[in-house]
């Protein structure tokens, strides 16, 4: 079908999919609250009960695990989603045999890293404890992956989310536990073996889907098409992330890099929030409305609103009460070394808030050519503006590169234009205005909100009702219609 052919879905299949995505929508994100609640207390705990080189030696373990994510999967899981019919149990089979093969195989080559040494010359023993018990995580993961697809493509994200905050809970409680009991770094390992097992157990009650081995040619085929276009993408995405941050764990010291892994994971969580857990919906939910240019732009258009309803408040609240928080908290003084580079991947990812959803719309309607394109521009781009800045401004050049290269965001709104006439301005103005008068506030009280726990509450609370009261002024009756297309669908 040409890109410019307009296809409208039969009405009742397209109030069926909306009604599934809303509701299943509102679901897994009151669910996602609470998982992501259990961790911010988790976090809390931990940065006061942990080292920055505890931070930095799980940081950069960590990075090698998800560089090795790319070879887990090939691609096969975004092309059963993103398939128009629906997949075969030839299908099935053979994407959960591949990833069993491969999930495998790095599971050795975890060992294998382990054994030669190469690991604990940066972090010690303990590193090598990590990678390995991460390296187990992958075959676990993999049993998971076919009924996680199969809720996917029916929409059912109310149980999709149930094993996420299964593993959420025995992660934080075994990792918070072990850190009291005094193990220091130690404590990721029996956190991440309880999360791998309780996620397998989990999923298996909610998604019953009987284990094949075996690979289909023919099903193979017509996986690898859109599989290796996407399989790319991400092996980019990888190179501009995963594998620049590993040697910069290498080059940095352990503490400055604890910084960085310490200030990146606070500035993600409003992120992971709301535009992670949007792209978790709406890639399914996209890819079925790909043909319907009319159903695709409202969603796209509606998507952006709400993620920028919510985080574009909680990211200007972090860039704000971060120096306050620390002055306030004894205890989170070792990190005040951080909060330049919190700041700054914090403002880095409110144009991220935008051009993620997009490219990921991208993906969904099988434009991953374009995005292509565009992780190999910011791949470049990170390779060569932030070693320069680490030269000049130290570790906090990480941030600072970060937050020049989120200037570039727009560039996935011309492209999405190109194919579905979107209005993205309209429907972030208000919450930005909103945000910019909410961090006003905030900084010209700032001296004021360090003196005390009872003035630092105050002060984000009237910087959340200022920001309240501006939205209501600005966009009440906009607020009132997106609220109520909502409630109207789950009708």
């Amino acid at each position: 079908m040409s890109a410019d052919k307009v296809f409208a879905l039969p009405a009742l299949e397209a109030a069926a999919v909306k009604r599934k995505s809303i509701v299943g929508a509102v679901s897994y994100f009151s669910r996602t609250i609470l998982s992501y609640g259990i961790a911010i207390i988790s976090a809390l705990i931990l940065s006061a009960l942990l080292r920055p080189e505890d931070f930095g030696v799980f940081g950069l373990v960590n990075q090698i695990i998800a560089l090795l994510v790319f070879f887990s999967d090939i691609g096969l899981a975004a092309t059963l989603i993103q398939k128009k019919e629906s997949p075969t149990d030839e299908e099935y089979k053979t994407a959960f045999t591949l990833q069993q093969i491969l999930s495998w195989l790095i599971f050795l080559l975890t060992v294998s890293l382990a054994w030669s040494g190469v690991v604990a010359q940066k972090t010690g023993p303990v590193g090598n404890y990590i990678l390995v018990s991460l390296g187990l995580s992958f075959p676990l993961a993999s049993i998971k992956t076919i009924p996680s697809l199969i809720l996917e493509r029916k929409l059912e994200f109310s149980k999709l989310i149930i094993p996420q905050l299964v593993e959420q809970l025995f992660y934080n409680v075994t990792l918070v536990t072990a850190a009291l009991l005094g193990y220091g770094a130690f404590s990721f390992v029996p956190a991440i073996l309880m999360r791998s097992f309780s996620g397998v157990i989990a999923m298996m009650f909610i998604q019953r889907w009987q284990l094949k081995i075996g690979i289909a040619r023919s099903a193979l085929r017509s996986l690898l098409g859109y599989g290796v276009k996407f399989q790319l993408n991400d092996f980019l995405a990888r190179i501009k992330d995963q594998l620049f941050y590993l040697a910069l764990g290498y080059y940095l010291p352990l503490a400055q890099f604890g910084y960085i892994n310490w200030a990146k994971n606070w500035s993600s969580y409003p992120y992971n929030l709301t535009v992670q857990n949007v792209m978790s919906l709406s890639f399914p939910i996209f890819s079925r409305l790909q043909h319907d240019k009319n159903l695709l732009k409202r969603a796209i258009e509606k998507a952006i609103f709400f993620i920028s309803l919510v985080i574009f408040p909680l990211l200007a609240g972090m860039s704000v009460f971060v120096y306050p928080l620390l002055a306030v908290f004894p205890v989170y003084a070792k990190w005040e070394p951080a909060a330049f580079s919190l700041i700054f991947f914090t403002l880095s990812i409110v144009g991220g808030a935008i051009s993620t959803p997009l490219t990921n719309t991208l993906n969904a309607i099988g434009h991953i050519s374009t995005t292509l394109k565009l992780m190999g521009f910011w791949t470049v781009l990170t390779w060569i503006l932030t070693p320069v800045l680490i030269y000049l401004y130290g570790y906090n050049g990480v941030a600072l590169a970060a937050f020049i290269i989120s200037l570039t965001s727009f560039l996935p709104i011309l492209f999405v234009k190109k194919i579905v006439d979107v209005q993205i301005v309209e429907q972030i103005w208000r919450q930005a205005v909103a945000s910019v008068c909410l961090a006003g506030v905030g900084f010209f009280g700032l001296e004021y909100w360090s003196q005390g726990l009872v003035k630092l509450l105050l002060g984000m609370a009237l910087s959340g009702f200022i920001y309240v009261v501006v939205m209501m002024v600005l966009g009440k009756n906009k607020v009132v219609l997106e609220f109520a297309s909502l409630r109207n669908a789950r009708k």
